[in-house]
């Protein structure tokens, strides 16, 4: 019998939620990201979680009926907005990832269900949010299925080119 477990991000999940990060940006938005940059910031919000906190989602199975297998099968990242409407924090669900082989197998949903109770058993916690790219209809069709709905945003920025970190 296999199941999925939701635990926190540590630092020997560093390299692999990079090399997941690198992916999912070319996948979705065909940007090619330096990966010393992401496995840098990965470091620095698992080392200092009021940056970001990082979730895996593990499907463990017992192999010969006694041994646990665990492999990490998807992540996401959580960060924090102030509302001063509310008098609350949103919790923004960003950087989700789920490799192709391990899709429409209730993995984003495990993940999303878990993000949903902590914010729900978390005083001051007034809701969930993400953005999603407008082409990305498999996602929207998810995150609705979930009980989200379109908030009516559009996101606007203005990115700032910083050099990238020193190698070595």
């Amino acid at each position: 019998m296999t199941t999925l477990r939701i635990r926190p991000a540590v630092a020997h999940d560093r390299d692999l939620l990079a090399q997941w990060a690198v992916a999912m940006a070319w996948e979705t938005e065909h940007k090619r990201l330096d990966p010393d940059t992401v496995r840098a910031g990965i470091a620095a919000a698992i080392e200092d979680p009021a940056k970001a906190r990082y979730l895996v989602a593990m499907r463990e199975a017992a192999v010969a009926g006694r041994e646990t297998l665990a492999v990490a099968v998807g992540t996401l990242m959580l960060t924090r907005e102030w509302s001063d409407w509310r008098n609350g924090e949103w919790w923004w669900i960003q950087s989700v990832y789920v490799p192709s082989e391990h899709r429409r197998q209730g993995v984003f949903a495990a993940m999303y269900r878990h993000v949903e109770q902590l914010a729900r058993d978390t005083p001051g916690i007034v809701g969930l949010r993400l953005t999603v790219e407008y082409a990305n209809a498999n996602a929207q069709r998810t995150y609705e299925a979930l009980g989200m709905v379109d908030a009516g945003y559009r996101v606007m920025e203005a990115e700032f080119q910083r050099p990238s970190p020193q190698r070595g």
